[in-house]
């Protein structure tokens, strides 16, 4: 079966970073065949699809993760800014990991902390999932998830910070109620959602990556596994730079901001492998 997306605004994020400001997809199965800009070879007897006035990013994954990797990467080109080294903490390591990947022209290196790498079992997704659902979830962030969410955001915290206590600023100064506003609890809940997708999505290409790349973690994380995720993403990027901190939690740059620093300024000097 053949689709064709026609007459859309297509951003390729090919290494080039091509964009067309009107051009078609044809999709044959499962597969892309051809991009550019109308009439596609091959595509007289396709199902059409109109996308006038629309964004189409082929190949795109997870939206969320690549669309903050992209806003990030126009960020930087309108301040002028090349070769960044970019810091990713948690689940904003696959964001970074996005932007490396997807726009490898802007990024020098990598500092990831506490990370999420490779897709495994999360028992807390089936939990924290249905309100970033459409419809019911709309019901949910309006009523009862912000009251959930007060009731829970203290034992949430203190896993995050664990086995380290919560620091005192942070109890005093964290947005809980911006971090309860429906909206906030449909983005959030929503990443958490596709989490593991994306990162099923987004492992095989790591092999790809030739910049510095330092990984950090602790080893007492309750979050993130750092055998099965930082280090098994060493294991990958074979080039890269791993540092486990005995005893720290999933909150090292709160714990350790000084090796955090020392790693970003390591990875800032380091070059990155030679093309093949």
């Amino acid at each position: 079966m053949k689709t064709l997306i026609r007459n859309a605004r297509v951003l390729t994020l090919d290494a080039q970073d091509r964009e067309y400001p009107r051009a078609d997809i044809l999709i044959e199965g499962s597969r892309i065949a051809a991009i550019g800009p109308g009439p596609l070879p091959g595509a007289a007897d396709a199902r059409v699809i109109e996308a006038a006035g629309k964004l189409a990013m082929p190949g795109l994954i997870n939206g969320h993760f690549h669309s903050q990797a992209n806003l990030l990467a126009g960020a930087l080109e309108r301040m002028g800014i090349e070769q960044a080294v970019v810091v990713g903490h948690s689940w904003g390591s696959m964001v970074a990991l996005a932007l490396a990947l997807d726009h490898p022209r802007l990024v020098k290196g990598l500092v990831l902390v506490s990370g999420y790498y490779f897709p495994t079992p999360r028992t807390d997704v089936p939990f924290f999932a249905p309100p970033a659902i459409p419809v019911i979830g709309d019901v949910l962030r309006c009523t009862i998830a912000p009251l959930i969410g007060q009731l829970i955001k203290n034992s949430v915290i203190r896993k995050v910070f664990a086995p380290q206590r919560v620091p005192r600023r942070f109890s005093a100064e964290f947005p809980t109620a911006l971090s309860l506003r429906p909206g906030q609890i449909r983005a959030s809940l929503g990443e958490l959602a596709l989490m593991v997708p994306s990162a099923a999505a987004n492992a095989p290409r790591y092999m790809d990556l030739s910049i510095p790349v330092t990984i950090m973690a602790g080893t007492a994380d309750r979050i993130s596994d750092p055998h099965r995720q930082s280090a098994r993403l060493h294991e990958t990027i074979r080039h890269s730079h791993l540092i486990l901190l005995p005893g720290v939690g999933h909150m090292v740059h709160h714990v350790a901001p000084d090796e955090v620093v020392d790693a970003i300024e390591a990875v800032g000097k380091r070059p990155g492998l030679s093309p093949v």
